[in-house]
């Protein structure tokens, strides 16, 4: 997560206590799956699978009775990826990557139950994206709602305890012949939304109200920010953490923010990067950079003081370096991250790889060589 000056000043706020279980009207077990619009989906799931590790698990298309449009779902671990492509024109899918390219459309949440989650959320000011539906086939039923949220963002609850099937009512079980082996990618730790100037609040705002969110973490222009540019950036948990929103706005610079360059080119808000986790990173990111994957090049004089910064580390040093991996400790353990290139032409969605080693934090003392690599990045682009 998905640049300081020297010794910047986080405003950091001391997480709140949890809700008690009765008084969180919102109970999340974590991410149920991520689904993205894509002008592809058959060579975006053959994408993933070759480069990032994905099992193949569920298809839904015409075979399946749906008419406008083909769905793959992958997975690996406890990550599921939904990779959904419109097989017509005038569909509003179609609109959707018209407008905004290849991108992140819902953000799926493992509920209990999927009804109280809709009318706790729409009573509380919630916009209704889907009103409770009930999904059933011989593996059992699915319940299912919605609401939106920033852009043309949506999250969607997701009640499945009495379903066995693959993924879901719809879909048939996605058998292939190609298979290339996992990467170690986990779960998903955390989603990074990109809203406008002035919109962080608003939407912060919408997190504490409408779904039970608290602001764990704030980072303002001053943590955030190299000589040219800024953004803000406040980070939303919900209840037992295992749901985490940071959501970011641009900042007065002196050149064009990575937010501004994200917003020109999605032609509006929506998720910037998904943070995948893993259990051992230099085994992933080798893997992954062997496959194809392309990752932000950061400076070797990074790792001069790193030790320094950040004290005693299980990983050999010269193996981080030679990955690109950065590192970061706070009041409870260190972690290790790195984020790849944007994964489309236009310079929007991309991926963090993370390992946590008790760290609860976002990595604030790699802002600054994070967001530099950006910058270099942007300008071969002739955006910064």
């Amino acid at each position: 997560m998905p640049t300081t000056i020297a010794a910047p000043k986080t405003t950091t706020q001391k997480p709140k206590a949890a809700p008690a279980a009765e008084e969180d009207f919102l109970p999340l077990h974590g991410t149920d799956y991520v689904e993205f619009y894509v002008g592809n989906a058959k060579q975006a799931a053959h994408f993933y699978k070759t480069a990032f590790g994905f099992q193949s698990l569920a298809y839904s298309g015409p075979e399946t009775g749906v008419k406008d449009r083909a769905s793959y779902a992958i997975r690996q671990n406890k990550l599921t990826l939904l990779l959904t492509t419109p097989i017509r024109a005038n569909n509003p899918i179609a609109d959707h990557i018209y407008k905004h390219g290849d991108g992140v459309k819902a953000l799926a949440l493992k509920v209990e139950d999927a009804a109280s989650a809709w009318q706790e959320t729409t009573k509380r000011g919630g916009k209704s994206y889907m009103e409770p539906k009930t999904l059933s086939d011989k593996h059992g039923e699915v319940v299912m709602s919605g609401i939106h949220t920033y852009g043309d963002v949506v999250h969607l609850f997701i009640e499945r305890e009495k379903y066995r099937g693959p993924f879901m009512p719809g879909f048939r079980k996605w058998e292939s012949n190609y298979n290339p082996p996992e990467t170690g990618l986990q779960y998903v730790d955390h989603c990074v939304g990109n809203v406008a100037l002035g919109q962080m609040n608003p939407w912060v705002k919408f997190y504490e109200d409408v779904m039970g969110f608290r602001n764990i973490l704030t980072f303002d222009d001053k943590d955030i920010s190299t000589e040219y540019s800024a953004l803000m950036s406040k980070v939303m948990s919900n209840g037992n953490g295992f749901v985490k929103f940071p959501i970011n706005e641009p900042a007065e610079g002196k050149k064009k923010s990575q937010v501004d360059e994200y917003l020109e080119f999605y032609d509006g808000e929506g998720v910037q990067h998904v943070a995948m986790a893993t259990n051992n990173i230099i085994e992933t990111v080798t893997d992954l950079q062997k496959r194809g994957v392309e990752f932000l090049n950061i400076p070797s004089s990074y790792y001069d003081t790193l030790l320094d910064r950040v004290g005693h580390i299980d990983e050999e040093l010269n193996a981080l370096k030679g990955l690109g991996i950065l590192v970061d400790r706070d009041d409870e353990g260190y972690l290790l991250q790195i984020f790849t290139k944007p994964v489309e032409d236009r310079p929007t969605l991309f991926f963090e790889i993370i390992q946590r080693k008790g760290a609860k934090s976002f990595g604030k003392g790699n802002f600054k060589a994070l967001f530099e690599a950006i910058e270099r990045e942007q300008e071969a682009r002739g955006n910064l």
